[in-house]
């Protein structure tokens, strides 16, 4: 999708939002104006391409770094913009970039929640050394709980990247899977099993014994690239360590998950978003039987249907949003209800239009004309938000123990 094909933006009058504060619907106007400028004339390239060929959308995430987006979720010490709700803002900032493009958003979710989140668990010192270049862009992030054997399942048992103290330094073996920017990354927050406990360790890609592999081939989300990194007996100083102590990694992990979740939820609600618009347009002026198709009751109460599940996963993810920027590190159950609706969500309405659009929603494009498939893209992608940053079945159990208690689901 470009600019220049944007549907009509019902969102704009059909969700009245009276939770964001004033700042958050600065930076989600600005955000919109570089997405449209920035992301949408690329987006149809990345969504068909192919991640071994094309390789990381490097223009894309400059463009976002000069126009000072990677700057919203820090703290003005750290060169960010030191905003009141930035979490809040953060989640509007996905939401508007994954209306034109779900890669895009899941790199800037990587880039600036999950690694940049991490580092602010991190000393002063690595906060200045590696915090500060990702706020401006200048150097990407990527985050690393994932691998072959342990995925939802991040217990110390399970992990089987191990850490090894020798004096004042750690020698760090094992293998990450799916992950996220590694190809560009000039850094991996990486979580590995010390002792009997989890601990984070900030990895420099160029290290010795650091290895990544060939990006994977995926349905969708393929400006995203995910590949696999091998560390091979990698010598770590001590400042390596995030936050300077051991046994804290799991816990770090969890609350960047938490608001990793929050930024699949926003992307959810960018993607629905954007094929419902295209929906609407469309049934809106396609005819067929001497009538325009929205003048059938089924679609009519479908997208009835989809625009209030659209407004309950906004105000879901915002809420989430809200109580983590008011001090919850784990806001629960609203973070888990908003990624797995959103998410959902996402797959569903994108079905929809594809249905809704007939042969040209199954489309890339068509040979007579070149005129691209308008949605085919935003169905591919979407169905990653189910399974990643935590699937949605785990979130239904995070919920259900939020109704039940733990000493009930476990």
């Amino acid at each position: 999708m470009t600019a220049s094909q944007d549907p009509a933006r019902q969102a704009d009058r059909l969700y009245h939002d009276l939770l964001s504060p004033t700042e958050t619907l600065e930076v989600r106007d600005r955000v919109r104006k570089v997405a449209a400028e920035v992301v949408a004339p690329a987006a149809r390239r990345i969504a068909g391409g192919d991640e071994r060929v094309d390789g990381f959308p490097r223009d894309v995430f400059d463009g976002l770094a000069s126009a000072g987006l990677f700057r919203v979720p820090y703290g003005s010490e750290m060169g960010g913009d030191g905003l009141a709700h930035p979490v809040t803002a953060t989640a509007a900032a996905i939401e508007e970039l994954a209306y034109y493009s779900s890669s895009i958003a899941a790199v800037f979710d990587v880039h600036g929640i999950l690694a940049g989140n991490a580092l602010t668990h991190g000393t002063p010192a690595q906060q200045q050394r590696w915090l500060r270049p990702v706020a401006d862009g200048s150097l990407v992030g990527a985050f690393a709980t994932t691998e072959p054997e342990a995925s939802s399942d991040l217990s110390p048992h399970a992990v089987q990247t191990v850490a090894v103290q020798h004096g004042d330094r750690w020698v760090l073996t094992g293998r990450k899977r799916w992950i996220s920017n590694s190809p560009v990354a000039g850094f991996v927050v990486t979580l590995a099993r010390t002792g009997e406990k989890l601990s984070m360790f900030i990895v420099d890609t160029s290290l010795p014994g650091v290895r990544v592999g060939e990006p994977d081939q995926k349905m969708g989300n393929r400006g995203q690239l995910t590949a696999d990194v091998w560390f091979d007996d990698v010598e770590l100083d001590n400042d390596a360590l995030l936050g300077g102590q051991p046994g804290h990694g799991l816990r770090h992990a969890l609350a960047t998950l938490t608001l990793g979740r929050i930024g699949i939820a926003a992307a959810g609600v960018g993607m629905a978003q954007a094929a419902f618009d295209h929906a609407v347009a469309h049934l809106s002026t396609r005819e067929a039987f001497g009538r325009k198709l929205a003048a059938n009751q089924h679609w009519q109460f479908l997208l009835a249907d989809r625009a209030t599940e659209i407004d309950n996963a906004r105000t879901l993810y915002l809420k989430a949003a809200l109580r983590r920027d008011a001090g919850e590190t784990f806001p629960e159950p609203e973070a888990a209800m908003a990624k797995q609706y959103g998410s959902r969500l996402a797959v569903d309405m994108a079905r929809d239009a594809v249905q809704a659009f007939g042969g040209l929603g199954f489309a890339r494009e068509l040979s007579a004309d070149s005129t691209p498939g308008p949605v085919e893209a935003i169905y591919r992608d979407s169905k990653i938000g189910e399974i990643y940053e935590g699937t949605n079945e785990i979130q239904k159990w995070i919920i259900a123990r939020n109704i039940f208690g733990k000493g009930i689901t476990g």
